[in-house]
């Protein structure tokens, strides 16, 4: 995508955030499509002999919740405190099950902040105005 068509997109958002709330139009609510779990130490740092112990396995089952579709994207925070997935869920119970089940979160070494995510939703408001 050229810069010259994301500014007037960018002018418009700025445009519909800064416009006083009696000026917007209720929009609908938007749908939980994914879940952005961002990882947290938990107890103790891992040992030696823990992390080469527990990772392996922690590799494998997130690898495999990767091709099962259950994670769509990883990272890692680069401050060094730990992972960010972007879960293929729809409810943050439903992630919870997903990750919660490794085996840094069974050890109690690992635990995430959940947060629903979903379409952007001024994008409507936007839209409607070009039609």
């Amino acid at each position: 995508m050229r810069i010259t068509a994301v500014l007037p997109v960018a002018a418009l958002l700025a445009a519909v955030f800064a416009a006083p709330a009696s000026a917007q139009t209720a929009a609908p609510s938007v749908p939980t499509t994914k879940i952005l779990a961002i990882s947290h130490p938990m107890g103790a740092p891992m040992t030696p002999e823990q992390r080469a112990k527990i990772m392996p396995h922690e590799v494998h089952d997130t690898v495999n919740a990767y091709l099962d579709g259950k994670i769509d994207q990883w990272y890692f925070q680069t401050s060094g405190k730990g992972v960010v997935f972007i879960v293929n869920a729809s409810t943050t119970e439903e992630a919870k099950a997903i990750l919660e089940k490794f085996p840094l979160g069974q050890a109690g070494l690992m635990g995430f902040d959940y947060i629903p995510i979903g379409p952007l939703n001024p994008l409507r408001i936007i839209n409607d105005m070009v039609r």
